[in-house]
Order: structure tokens, then sequence, then C-alpha cells
């Protein structure tokens, strides 16, 4: 047996395959973003990400399309006003879940397997103790931050319901999210949309038994999600264990690598902060419209369904950008990465531009899908025409956001999003309520505000700190071992 058929043994037989010749051998499901047309490699790696994406907001939506159908608006309220909570902790592992996955596409396109192995056994190591941490401290924080949000009554004990069961079952997301990274961060997007086709479908089905049938209202969609959500955990687990491809998940070599955590924290934690204290922030949001009462908070519910959906296609690329730059710095190709960025940009904005206009003509009836409560349905489509346009901002936001975490800058990202998604958006709220007017759509134009301001700063700053052809101007700020 020659020295490559060792190698390619030796991993069949449960051991991290450790020597590039591997790499050539390996029949991979994984995608090599370094060669090939630039657009196809970004929709053949967007779409399938995209409709996962659009499947694991069932998740949620369909909680809301139950409740608000068969429970009641103030049921609905509770389950759009949680949302503002569980993103805390969802966002930040998703920054740490950035991090990993940029160290992973980093030593994948550069052919290191060794390093590519050590960060899946770190990667999913740490996600086990976050697991352990995000239940506890979140259910410990569900009702010091329900009050906090200034929660009306009618609402409250439903939203304690719904979130205390969310975070009993979190474990099953966050394990699910870290699994489906590992696939994206070698170009594998179309296992982990198979798997949330099938848990979405499952959750369709034990939403409407568990409230229907067992009458177990706002409880019982929430059982019913983090149920669909563990068999979305075992089946990824499952499958990066029994793989025999090159990111073979191996339980015996679980281990906290000190070199790969610091560089997964040096992407990852700006990312996470940055999307916890912004969730955090539309928390003052939600609370300047909780004044209006429960139609316009779950008006407002409906509104942020809605339009989660519309930014799916930009956050796809984002993603999309972050795999194609990470793999492409790490092989070398500093042209390509930055051709990459804008092409992306591009199609982005092409995608978002239609679906907006849709959801503008369409505002009504797409709000009649969560409920038929007619003042409930006015308040939503209120902050559809107000808003839905001016998304179109946040598809450079979010991929120009993208590629500079591909390429290992994270910290400048965090600080422009901070700065205008938080400080300047609670500054304009704070006037606006106070020296002009206190109206819904004046509050709901709180984040146009946002996105616009990030916009203008993020060119400006990709364009000063990145040269054309995508090289630093100054050293960069990561680098695979």
């Amino acid at each position: 047996m020659n020295k490559d058929k060792k190698h390619a043994a030796a991993g069949a037989a449960g051991k991290a395959p450790d020597r590039d010749a591997v790499y050539r051998n390996v029949r991979s499901s994984a995608r090599d973003m370094t060669e090939g047309s630039i657009v196809k490699q970004i929709i053949l790696f967007s779409l399938p990400l995209m409709l996962g994406n659009i499947f694991q907001m069932l998740y949620n939506t369909v909680d809301s399309i139950v409740v608000g159908n068969y429970v009641g608006k103030e049921a609905l309220a509770a389950v759009g006003s949680t949302s503002m909570i569980t993103n805390m902790a969802v966002f930040f592992f998703n920054g740490f879940s950035i991090g990993a996955g940029v160290v992973i596409s980093r030593s994948f396109g550069a052919k290191k397997l060794d390093r590519l192995h050590s960060a899946i056994e770190t990667t999913m190591a740490a996600t086990f103790i976050f697991c352990i941490v995000f239940t506890i401290a979140g259910m410990a924080a569900v009702k010091p931050l329900l009050r906090f949000m200034s929660t009306p009554e009618d609402v409250f004990n439903d939203a304690v319901t719904y979130l205390t069961i969310y975070f009993i079952g979190i474990t099953g997301l966050l394990i699910y999210n870290m699994g489906s990274g590992i696939l994206r961060a070698v170009g594998d997007t179309r296992r982990p949309l198979m798997f949330l086709i099938l848990t979405s479908i499952l959750n369709i089905f034990l939403d409407l038994l568990f409230v229907l049938a067992f009458h177990g209202g706002i409880a019982g969609v929430a059982w019913a999600t983090i149920l669909s959500q563990f068999v979305s955990d075992v089946l990824t687990l499952t499958l990066l264990t029994r793989t025999k491809d090159i990111y073979r998940l191996v339980w015996r070599d679980l281990r906290l690598d000190r070199d790969i955590l610091r560089q997964i924290f040096r992407v990852g934690l700006p990312a996470g902060i940055q999307s916890v204290i912004t969730a955090f922030s539309n928390v003052f949001v939600q609370s300047y419209v909780n004044f209006f009462g429960s139609s316009c908070m779950a008006g407002w519910s409906c509104y942020n369904k809605l339009d989660q959906f519309i930014m799916l296609p930009m956050q796809s690329m984002a993603m999309a950008a972050t795999t194609f730059v990470s793999q492409n710095v790490g092989a070398g190709k500093e042209e390509r990465a930055a051709s990459g960025t804008r092409q992306t940009v591009l199609l982005s904005v092409l995608v978002t531009s239609v679906i907006a206009a849709c959801l503008f003509f369409f505002a009504e009836p797409a709000v009649g899908l969560f409920t038929k409560d007619p003042s409930v349905i006015s308040f939503g489509a209120l902050f559809l025409h107000a808003n839905v346009f001016f998304l179109l901002f946040n598809c450079v936001n979010h991929v120009l956001a993208g590629a500079l975490r591909g390429r290992g800058d994270s910290r400048g990202p965090m600080l422009i999003m901070l700065l205008c998604f938080v400080l300047l958006r609670q500054i304009y709220l704070f006037v606006i309520t106070r020296f002009v007017a206190n109206t819904p759509v004046l509050v709901g134009f709180g984040y146009p505000v946002g996105w616009a301001s990030c916009c203008a700063v993020e060119l400006f700053y990709y364009r000063r700190k990145w040269a054309s052809a995508g090289k630093p101007k100054t050293p960069g700020t990561f680098a695979a071992n």
C-alpha cells in the first residue's frame, strides 16, 4: 500500500487525515471555490444556503402563523417580542461560527489538512461548552429582559413560557448551526439544506398537532420547535461523524487547541459582540413599539418576519462571500477574492430588489398570512411600505462585512455596525420621539436610518483599507498557520 492510500485508509478507520495527498485523492463533497466561474460558484453556494435559511426561518414563522390564527394576537405579540431576546444568544454564537468558518475555510483553501482537522475538533468541543452556558444564562435572564423591554401584562406570561422552553432546547439549535457552519466552510450547502427541509416539515406537523389536537397553546409551538431542532442536530452530528470525507469529526480527538481557538475568537468575537449589542439595541426599539399596544406589537412582529425573508438572499450571499474570500485568500488568489466581493454585492442588490418590490405591492396579503385582525394587518403593511426598499443598503452592508471577515478583518465591521445600528439608531429614536413626533412609522424608520449610514461608512472603510486587487494596504489582521 502506497503512502497516500495509507492515509486514506487511516481516515476511513476514524483517524484524522494528516497529509496533503489525501486532499487530492478523496472524492470530496466539499466545494473548492478557488477555481472556475465566480458568479457560478457564488450562486451554487448561496442558493442552497438561501433555501436552507428559508426553511430555518420557517421554525419561528410557522410558530407565528399558528399562534396568530389559532391562539390569538396576544400570543402572536409574545412570539414576536421574544425574537429580540433569542437573537442575542443565537447571534453571539453565530459570531463564533463565523470565526470557526474562516479558520476552516482558510485551512481548506490552503490545503492544510492537519489544521483543518484540529479546527473542526476544537470548534465542536467549544460548542458543547457554549450549549451549557447559553441554556443556564438564557433561562435565568428571561423575566428580567422581558421586564426591561416593558412587555405588556397581557403578553408577559405567554412570552415567559415561550422563551423558557426555547432556552431549554437551545442546544439543538446551536449544535446544528455549528455543524452546518463546518459544512459551509468547505463549500457543502446541499446536505444542511436537506436536513432543514425535513425538520421544517416536521415542525409544521408538530405545531399543528400540539396546538390543534393537544391544545398546547404557545407552549405547544415552543416544544414543537425545539424537538424539530434536536432532530436536525442529530442528523448533522451523524453526518460529521460517519463521513469518510476530509472534514470528518473524530470524537476521541475533541480538544481545545489554544492557537486555533485564539484565531477563531479573533474573527468571531467581534462579529458576536456586534451581533449581540445590535440585538440588544433592538430590545430598545421593541420597547418603543410596545408603547403603541399589542396590535402594533403584533404588526411589528409580522413585519419583522417578512423583513427577515427579504434579507435572506443578502445574508446567504454574505456567507458565500466569507467562504469564497477565505478560501481564495488561503490559496493566495487576492484578485479573485476582490472580484468575487464586487460580483456578490451586485447579485445581492438584484435579487433583493425583486423581492422587495413584490412585498411592497402585496404588503396586506403578506401580513394577512399571520393574522386576520385588521388592525394588525394595517400596522404590518405600514411598516413594510415605509421600510422595505431601504433594505437595499443592507446588501452592501452584509456582503462587505462577510468579505472583510473572510479576510480576517472582523473588528472593522463590528465597529461600523455598532456605530450605525446601535448608537445612531438610538440617538434617532430618542430625538424623534421626544422632539418631533412619537408615531409607529417614525419609530419603525429607525431601522433604515441605521442601514443607510452603515452603507456609507462601510463603503468608505472597505475602499480605504483594501486596494482594488484585494491586497491589504496594511498588514492583514489574520493569517492561518
